[in-house]
């Protein structure tokens, strides 16, 4: 790991240096949180038990070039009676990534009243919000706007800055991406966080 993170190119002057980000995965239980974390890990699919507690994996993700960033991946349980556990993992987090089964039209009632529950606590105030869309490979799925209007993601602070990208845990298919937008907005909300300190 240690290597890994040597070959971050150097931090924007508000990161510290070789600092990985801290990034908490919550949603609805069978949504495959746990697989996108594995398949970030490994690039590979691989097939996961649900999680009872959580897991916590250390990975790079390539930014182009030569360039990388190091993320800290919580993945909390998403079983109704481990979601009261998600303000201890989320607390003083970089950024939120809510992961739902697009498959699964039934339950995003239930996703939206859960994310909107943990985004709007006072600590994750303004913590930027990346939602993965994912099972995007099983027929029948709803697209990442579909997905965007059904969790009301316009109805959270106007300082919360959020991102929702389709993908498959199976595939592989638009988890960089996603990365890649939760990084810009961490950059953004830590340059935003800097000016307003600036201005005190």
């Amino acid at each position: 790991m240690g290597n890994q993170l040597a070959e971050i190119a150097p931090a924007p002057p508000f990161l510290p240096p070789f600092q990985a980000l801290h990034v908490v995965v919550i949603g609805l239980d069978a949504a495959g949180k746990t697989s996108l974390l594995y398949r970030l890990k490994f690039q590979e699919f691989v097939r996961s038990a649900p999680t009872r507690g959580f897991n916590m994996e250390k990975i790079r993700v390539p930014l182009g070039g030569s360039r990388a960033v190091a993320f800290q991946v919580w993945d909390v349980g998403g079983q109704e009676k481990l979601r009261p556990l998600w303000k201890s993992y989320t607390r003083r987090t970089d950024g939120l990534v809510f992961v739902v089964d697009s498959a699964e039209g039934e339950r995003m009632e239930e996703a939206r009243v859960e994310l909107h529950r943990i985004a709007r606590t006072s600590e994750n105030q303004g913590v930027p919000v990346l939602v993965l869309a994912n099972k995007q490979d099983l027929p029948g799925a709803l697209s990442a706007s579909e997905v965007e209007k059904l969790l009301a993601l316009h109805e959270l602070s106007s300082c919360t800055l959020s991102h929702t990208q389709g993908c498959s845990a199976v595939e592989g298919l638009g988890l960089q991406q996603g990365l890649e937008k939760l990084y810009e907005m961490i950059l953004k909300r830590k340059k935003m966080l800097r000016h307003s300190k600036k201005k005190r």
